[in-house]
């Protein structure tokens, strides 16, 4: 069945340029790439077989290949291509074969063995198996399941070739499921780090000026909270990617939406003075929709998107805000929960 796919392997992977049969120089270990292959757009191709009925642990394996082989360079592509057309094809140039089959009209190490993806061919998949091979490509693998079948037929044996994952009629969507989910995968990993570079700045600066989220590391998220004094209400600063705010947050957990608005509600009835002492700004959100009421402010529109050199000035506003909070609410919240009394 290998020799048959060797000099038939469009059946399994269409525009492949099989380059070497058996390859396994490794360091360590006797196992060997049944065919190593190159497409047309410059990615190796690891095709495995499995001569048992169910293809049992063969992902693994050939996961285990394309580790080994991702670094494979075009010179050495081409090195173990002539050492594979010397043996089956005397005469015959590697490196000008390569060219060929890729477009190119001189090597483009930069381009080469971008991606590595692999085809897996068995009499028959198991369920874990394409289970397996469907949550990794959901992940960004090119993993191909192909389903052959000899039929004896009179004199002759006639081979059934199926492509079981992906089905080929949903393949098409499954690439744009895929890119999608990975150009996502992408945006969220930039998020996340333009956040923690944004914390990494504004943070220190919020600690020290005003003596609070002491316990908080740099995170990735949006926000980071401190007590206020009273059990169920917290400063919170948080950031978007246009702006930053700091929220008196009142939530005292599962189940506490009545003694969350009782508290706001007490805090609204003196909202003159606390607007007086906190100044301009302020932002009052009872938010009955919702368990949770808050009091906000937006103390300057800069977010972790905005240029780095404006972060410092995010620092300054919102710990201006927290200090400001402390000032105008802390006189109020312990007379707040006293009359409201104990959450219920």
């Amino acid at each position: 069945m290998q020799r048959l796919l060797r000099v038939n392997i469009g059946v399994v992977a269409p525009d492949v340029l099989v380059i070497a049969e058996e390859f396994g120089e490794w360091d360590h270990g006797r196992r060997r790439i049944d065919l190593l292959g190159v497409d047309e757009e410059a990615n190796l191709v690891v095709i495995e077989l499995k001569r048992g009925e169910d293809g049992e642990y063969m992902d693994l394996q050939a996961i285990r290949y394309a580790a080994m082989v991702s670094g494979m360079t075009f010179a050495r592509a081409a090195q173990v291509h002539q050492a594979f057309l010397d043996r089956t094809s005397p005469g015959l140039d590697a490196k000008s074969e390569l060219l060929k089959h890729l477009g190119w009209a001189e090597p483009r190490e930069d381009d080469f063995a971008k991606d590595v993806r692999l085809v897996l061919v068995s009499g028959d998949f198991s369920k874990e198996l394409t289970t397996a091979v469907l949550w990794l490509n959901e992940r960004g693998m090119d993993i191909r399941c192909v389903r052959m079948k000899p039929y004896a037929n009179g004199g002759e044996t006639i081979v059934d070739v199926q492509q079981v994952v992906p089905l080929p009629e949903a393949e098409d969507y499954m690439v744009q499921v895929r890119e999608k989910e990975q150009a996502q995968r992408a945006e969220n990993s930039t998020r996340h780090s333009q956040r923690r570079a944004f914390w990494t700045v504004v943070l220190p600066e919020v600690k020290r000026e005003t003596g609070r989220f002491t316990n908080w590391a740099p995170p990735d998220g949006e926000w980071l909270a401190s007590g206020l004094g009273v059990k169920g209400v917290r400063v919170v600063i948080r950031v978007k990617r246009d702006n930053c705010a700091a929220d008196c947050y009142i939530d005292a957990g599962p189940g506490s939406r009545d003694w969350n608005k009782a508290v706001f509600d007490w805090l609204y009835a003196r909202r003159a003075e606390i607007d007086a002492a906190f100044g301009p700004g302020l932002e009052w959100h009872r938010m009955d929709n919702r368990q949770a009421s808050s009091l906000t402010v937006y103390p300057v529109d800069v977010g972790y998107t905005s240029a780095p050199d404006q972060w410092p000035e995010a620092a300054r506003g919102l710990s201006a805000c927290v200090q400001r909070m402390y000032t105008a609410l802390r006189p109020h919240l312990e007379s707040a929960t006293n009359a409201v009394g104990e959450r219920v």
